[in-house]
């Protein structure tokens, strides 16, 4: 097994870094978070230049046709910097089921959402199904009108297009909806990592045989599969948050003095931070094997992915407790950097299953 980065993938990272150190500082970020916008257009702009947005898809779709290893590389830097643009929810999560469906009209959003100009969101979640995604309540009725409600639906406000998971003919369909449709409404609101949400109501939507994506066992593959695979993502991304957390921490008691030496002298804080490095180089250590494991499309992918979702879900959250409680006060500011890291670690334990959801898929 080869546990080194290619040449291209460690350039990828470098390009990555880069753009997060000399376009996206965390002054930057706080500004697109404080403004009425939901993402900085000028980064996504950006974004499709670098080719960031076409990384995954086929190259029959337009794209690169990069793959986990890559996906991870970028959401793990992403995760360092708190990127809040929209990358997730329309290259991972709708781009990823598009891309690997049979659906006619699929190579025409791609290039919308390769080139930056078009936003599509998956609604996938209901209220009343915590974590189970396959057997949604949204239902299209025989004269084909869609009725349901689909919540944390990410980056609805700025979708154009929605795909729906629903009953069809009595099994799993994914249907394309536009959201200007009549019937359809919803109402956004903000998560605790200040990222964009939206709940959907579909009432006697109007669906045509050729909105839908795909029926039956082609859409429970297409729906699990894009979820673990998003749930690798953001798992990565724990990742990189994990490593800003404890380098932005010892560099922190190096410099805070208390009885004239810097705190980092003390040895009760010196085994707070050893726990924060220990977890966050078993999280890298997960994270490797599970990419590597998804990437070669194994039989156990799925159990590796829970396993590091589960350990960056407990762990990631103490070690930016940790973080938070070592810098005081100020740990708490919005002004600093290091509390954000925990809200972003709160909201990744959340999504796709928290980490006792992810320990008990690992145990079966």
């Amino acid at each position: 097994m080869n546990l080194s980065y290619t040449e291209e993938q460690v350039m990828l990272r470098e390009q990555i870094q880069k753009f997060c150190e000399t376009e996206y500082d965390f002054y930057k970020r706080e500004e697109v978070v404080k403004s009425e916008n939901d993402f900085d257009a000028n980064a996504w702009s950006l974004f499709a230049e670098q080719g960031w947005l076409s990384m995954p898809f086929s190259e029959e779709s337009g794209g690169f046709g990069f793959g986990p290893i890559e996906l991870s590389i970028l959401f793990e830097e992403f995760g360092k910097s708190l990127v809040i643009e929209p990358y997730l929810s329309n290259v991972v999560l709708a781009g990823s089921v598009l891309d690997k469906s049979n659906f006619e009209g699929k190579v025409d959003l791609i290039e919308g959402i390769c080139s930056g100009s078009m936003h599509v969101s998956l609604a996938y979640a209901e209220a009343a199904h915590s974590y189970e995604y396959l057997k949604p309540d949204t239902n299209v009725s025989d004269d084909n009108k869609l009725n349901g409600t689909k919540t944390l639906v990410l980056n609805g406000k700025n979708a154009s297009k929605v795909i729906v998971s629903c009953v069809r003919n009595g099994e799993l369909s994914l249907v394309l909806v536009d959201k200007t449709a009549e019937g359809v409404s919803f109402n956004t609101f903000r998560t605790i990592d200040e990222k964009t949400c939206a709940e959907f109501t579909f009432e006697n939507v109007s669906i045509q045989d050729s909105d839908v994506i795909a029926s039956g066992d082609e859409a429970k593959n297409l729906l699990t599969e894009t979820i673990n695979l998003a749930t690798l993502c953001i798992s990565a991304e724990a990742v990189g948050c994990m490593v800003s957390c404890y380098n932005k921490t010892v560099q922190y008691t190096k410099e805070r003095e208390q009885f004239d030496q810097p705190i980092s002298n003390f040895q009760v804080l010196q085994h707070r931070m050893v726990d924060m490095f220990i977890d966050s180089e078993l999280a890298k250590s997960l994270l490797f094997k599970a990419m590597l494991e998804v990437d070669a499309d194994s039989e156990d992918k799925f159990k590796h992915v829970s396993a590091l979702k589960a350990h960056v879900g407990k762990f990631g959250k103490l070690s930016a407790q940790n973080a938070v409680q070592l810098h005081g006060g100020m740990g708490v500011s919005e002004e600093m950097m290091i509390g954000h890291y925990l809200k972003k670690m709160v909201a990744i334990d959340a999504m796709f299953g928290n980490a006792d959801y992810h320990l008990k898929s690992f145990s079966k």
